[in-house]
């Protein structure tokens, strides 16, 4: 019994010994776990067993191997993407909602608090010329690409919140599956079209005397008077430059490189504008309810300017005095 128990302790050492000589130098080739900015990710043998490691490194975005080329393409997790999730789901989405239904109430208020203002006498049934049907077309252009981004847009943020209980999640996906394309395309168009805009009307939006009048007397929104002005007034004026614009190309060129994502390959990059695209997005549409407000049902005869391309006598006199004059002065001297 001795001697059996011996030669099974010598068995045992033998084997132990020849298992320790292999794997020394696997892990001397080996030594201690990678996965830093030194080399691609790696596990040791004696790590083999635990992947922890391995994902902590994952996790802070230590670069991986992988056999697709371009930027980060070795990094399986970008941690920071937490933080644009939180944003753009959290504070972009509710304030500006709330900043959405707060304009939408207020406009909402005023309009039943003081109605559509109207014109001071009747119409003459006298035209005047106001826009050219090139400029009609180039605006009818930029509004009607405007309202389907903004749609679209709308429903990327607020969709799942607002439309899914209503319309289910199938519904809602397939609605989104025609937007999305139509919202990435349409876009180029918008620019575009807001380019001829800007270039054709800038040098009638330049700041002249009537506008600090206009100012201070709130555009005769508040006590329904008329206030004189040139071929645009302040409220057109604001709108077409920060509105139309500084957001418009904004919006216009962060939604640009957000289609092409190779133009700035990194996610950090991406989910940043993706963000100005979001807040400028909102923000414009936000100035645009008031634009499309006083333009449709706020004030009277200014719908039919876009729609034919002419005005009443008695609407110029009211809200564009000094074009009014300007336009009879040209008239006698012809």
């Amino acid at each position: 019994m001795k001697l059996h128990a011996s030669l099974r302790t010598f068995v045992l050492g033998v084997c132990t010994s020849v298992l320790l000589g292999a794997m020394l130098p696997a892990q001397a080739a080996d030594p201690a776990p990678t996965g830093t900015s030194a080399g691609p990710l790696k596990l040791t043998q004696a790590e083999s067993h635990n992947a922890a490691p391995m994902w902590r490194s994952v996790r802070r975005g230590d670069a991986g191997i992988t056999t697709v080329k371009g930027a980060e393409t070795g990094v399986l997790v970008q941690s920071e993407g937490n933080t644009w999730r939180h944003l753009r789901n959290g504070p972009v989405t509710l304030i500006g909602g709330i900043l959405l239904l707060v304009i939408a109430g207020l406009i909402g208020a005023y309009y039943a608090w003081k109605g559509q203002l109207r014109l001071s006498s009747r119409p003459t049934g006298r035209k005047i010329p106001r826009f050219t049907l090139a400029e009609r077309v180039v605006h009818i252009t930029v509004a009607a690409c405007f309202v389907l981004l903004a749609t679209g847009g709308l429903m990327m943020i607020f969709g799942k919140h607002v439309l899914v209980p209503f319309l289910g999640h199938t519904i809602f996906a397939l609605l989104l599956q025609v937007l999305k394309p139509v919202h990435n395309f349409l876009g180029l168009v918008f620019l575009a079209a807001l380019l001829v805009m800007i270039i054709m009307w800038a040098k009638d939006n330049i700041w002249d005397r009537f506008d600090a009048e206009w100012i201070r007397r709130a555009g005769g929104l508040l006590d329904h008077t008329h206030v004189p002005a040139g071929r645009f007034n302040f409220g057109e004026k604001a709108w077409f430059w920060f509105g139309a614009t500084m957001l418009g190309l904004t919006v216009s060129a962060s939604g640009i490189l957000l289609d092409f994502p190779t133009i700035l390959e990194l996610r950090a990059s991406l989910q940043t504008v993706n963000l100005v695209h979001a807040i400028g997005a909102l923000l414009m549409t936000a100035m645009a309810f008031g634009h499309i407000y006083v333009g449709t049902i706020g004030v009277e005869g200014a719908l039919e300017a876009m729609q034919t391309g002419k005005v009443d006598e008695v609407w110029a006199k009211d809200h564009h005095s000094a074009w009014f004059e300007q336009v009879a002065a040209k008239d006698k001297r012809a």
